[in-house]
């Protein structure tokens, strides 16, 4: 089968590899149907820190091919949407939809290991699939099934860990994907305001599109600017969704005394200089998740299904065969064209 493969820093192919194996009894083989490139990809795709080698992807959907014995929520012919993350699958936070807490070590994400082959495939496997592939409920579109696997729940947890009161004032810091997906769950909440910050002026009047007030982090810093427009108090509630150094730093200057600051933007490096003075003297509350995505299905499931979201659909800005994924990842890296989310579709 075809599978997009990590050849170095900023390197990608799509070369032939080994069909995906039935893993275990409880697991099954899935026909993938439409993949995404997600921003934490970029990580492995800017710097290789896993290795070269790693067949790409953590987003995906398609066709059960092949079902172990013991599967009992699909069978062959069944459409399935695959979780992101998983874990050992027998642990109680495994079972609870935690598998980021996962008790074996074991949590994981797809395409981010030799171990893990990912999703930007024709084929993959997917271990204890009751947990982790879920039936594609009826009313919920192929591109919302996508955003299901990963930058949903990660822009609802999010939301959810901002500890969001009625009438608080919200901050969005990057309107990358996942930072669409927490704007749109803050609103869930009841929120006064939410203000949106980036760099990149397609993003900013998406999310004023979608109620924000945006602050374009080109004119001045964005935590000035917040500043600047809630009176010098800063806003209760914060979520950072790009993981950069400098997106963490202006996250935590952008809170009000004894706020919360939301932090799913991936950042994995031990030299980040952490302002642990401000967030002392601001009694800041810090909370970050490894998204635990099976375990926000119940919530948003029928949140999507009742159309809660706006448009989710528009969030695949660019729509590309699997073998051009070389390119979209250049197209993804860069920005250009409007991009916000690229969805590949290995039949294409």
């Amino acid at each position: 089968m075809r599978a997009t493969v990590l050849e170095g820093p900023r390197r990608v192919s799509v070369r032939d590899v080994p069909d995906p194996a039935l893993p275990g009894p409880e697991g099954v083989v899935v026909a993938v149907e439409h993949t995404a490139i997600c921003g934490s990809d970029l990580h492995l795709y800017h710097d290789a820190p896993t290795g070269t080698g790693i067949r790409l992807g953590h987003e995906a959907i398609g066709t059960v091919l092949e079902a172990g014995p013991r599967v009992r929520t699909a069978k062959p012919g069944d459409r399935v949407l695959v979780s992101g993350v998983i874990g050992c699958g027998v642990c109680g936070p495994c079972l609870a939809g935690q598998p980021n807490l996962c008790l074996a070590g074991k949590a994981a994400a797809f395409g981010t290991t030799p171990e893990l082959p990912g999703g930007q495939a024709e084929a993959m496997a997917v271990p204890f699939a009751d947990l982790f592939a879920l039936p594609i409920p009826e009313g919920v579109s192929d591109e919302e099934a996508v955003l299901l696997t990963d930058i949903l729940p990660t822009g609802y947890l999010g939301a959810l860990r901002a500890s969001i009161r009625p009438g608080a004032t919200v901050v969005v810091v990057g309107l990358g994907p996942v930072g669409i997906m927490a704007l749109q769950c803050a609103s869930l909440f009841g929120p006064a305001r939410i203000l949106a910050v980036d760099m990149v002026p397609e993003r900013l009047a998406r999310a004023e599109r979608l109620g924000a007030e945006p602050i374009d982090a080109r004119m001045a810093p964005g935590s000035a600017q917040v500043l600047e427009a809630t009176g010098g108090r800063g806003a209760e509630c914060v979520i950072e969704a790009v993981g950069a150094d400098a997106t963490v730093a202006d996250a935590l200057a952008c809170a009000a005394t004894g706020g919360t600051v939301s932090i799913v933007g991936v950042n994995l490096s031990p030299a980040m200089a952490f302002p642990m003075g401000m967030v002392f003297l601001k009694s800041l509350t810090v909370r970050t998740v490894f998204a635990p995505v099976p375990g926000t299905w119940a919530a948003l499931v029928p949140l999507v299904q009742s159309g809660r979201f706006h448009a989710l659909a528009d969030t695949f800005t660019h729509r590309m065969a699997l073998d051009d994924a070389p390119e979209a990842y250049e197209l993804f890296d860069s920005r250009a064209d409007g991009v916000l989310k690229v969805l590949l579709a290995p039949k294409d």
